[in-house]
């Protein structure tokens, strides 16, 4: 069954990129740039950026295995190369559709946030040519910078709206501040026609899903997982075709549910809301996102037709024109059929 599911083509929606970097990578970035680092055998430094496989925490627990990769992340060549090699490690499971997310402004240290961008944009359009994989890009406004700041990061977003860029996204402390502090930078990303999801219902509870719709004019939802708390949420949420970027290990990682068993996907798929299947980080949970199918197969009894929905799902949530999505969904169909 991994096979079958690795050789089916996959879309990625919510991927940030300081959550996915290889160990060996971060080994020799901070080699190359005399940072110091907790361990130096591989096993050992994998503790310092992954969860233990077992872990359940909290979200801001979970937040702090970005501190080394961020610190890390500060030049062209170092951003460059994650970037780059992140969508070889997707290529690598026929995930042929991607949304790559981070944030800018965490990694100016020594560039311009344009910089920033264009290096990140630079390197997808290389990895493109080279895998095949389409990539696009979500930045990311941090919940605890100045609101001013999130205002900046839309109208950076804006900028290369045509280069690449597609959405704006809300992510951080999600307890400790409410998505309305920043309601001025989305505002400004909707008047410009840019694509709205913000980080909500994971630490936070059904209401922080509806401010995020209500006063961020949310297209997605991160997680949203906690949307059914209340009833008329999780109906506005059909009745709008808001899709939840589900990410099931990452929130059994932060403690929002207590084991995969109990993840509430199966009982929205049935209920008919949006979800789709993405992995958050790749190398903080240590998935992929082969195998948060394959344990939705084992723990909750997905059916491969079930997964195949999920996929289609994710293609028709996708911050692409909807000549696009018609054109992936074609494509990755007559594979279904190839494959049965």
């Amino acid at each position: 069954m991994k096979e079958l599911l690795r050789k089916l083509p996959k879309v990625e929606l919510h991927l940030h990129l300081d959550g996915s970097l290889r160990a060996k990578t971060v080994k020799e970035l901070a080699a190359e740039q005399g940072i110091e680092l907790p361990a130096e055998m591989i096993e050992d430094l994998k503790s310092h950026l992954q969860v233990n496989s077992n872990w359940s925490s909290s979200l801001e627990e979970y937040l702090q295995k970005f501190e080394l990769p961020v610190k890390i992340m500060q030049s062209k060549k170092a951003i460059s190369r994650v970037a780059y090699e992140l969508v070889e490690d997707v290529a690598s499971e026929n995930v042929r559709y991607l949304e790559l997310r981070f944030a800018p402004l965490l990694l100016t240290a020594e560039l311009s946030k344009e910089e920033v961008v264009e290096t990140v944009l630079a390197a997808l359009q290389r990895a493109e040519e080279d895998y095949g994989v389409q990539s696009r890009v979500i930045l990311c406004c941090m919940r605890n910078q100045d609101p001013a700041q999130s205002t900046k990061v839309a109208q950076l977003a804006l900028d290369y709206l045509t280069e690449g860029v597609v959405a704006l996204d809300l992510a951080g402390d999600e307890a400790n501040f409410p998505p309305e502090e920043h309601e001025q930078a989305f505002c400004l990303a909707k008047g410009g026609g840019l694509h709205r999801t913000v980080h909500a219902g994971e630490a936070a509870g059904v209401e922080s899903v509806r401010k995020a719709i209500d006063f961020l004019q949310a297209q997605r939802i991160g997680h949203g997982i906690r949307a059914g708390e209340d009833e008329e949420t999780l109906e506005i949420i059909k009745e709008k075709e808001i899709a939840l970027e589900v990410c099931p290990s990452s929130n059994v990682h932060t403690g929002v549910v207590d084991s995969l068993g109990e993840h509430p996907i199966k009982e929205y798929y049935q209920e008919g809301v949006p979800v789709t299947v993405n992995t958050d980080n790749r190398t903080v949970s240590n998935t992929t996102l082969t195998e948060e199918y394959l344990k939705l197969q084992q723990r909750l009894d997905f059916s491969l037709a079930d997964i195949k929905e999920l996929i289609l799902n994710g293609v028709k949530a996708a911050f692409i024109s909807k000549e696009e999505q018609e054109e992936l969904l074609e494509e990755f169909k007559a594979e279904f059929a190839a494959l049965d």
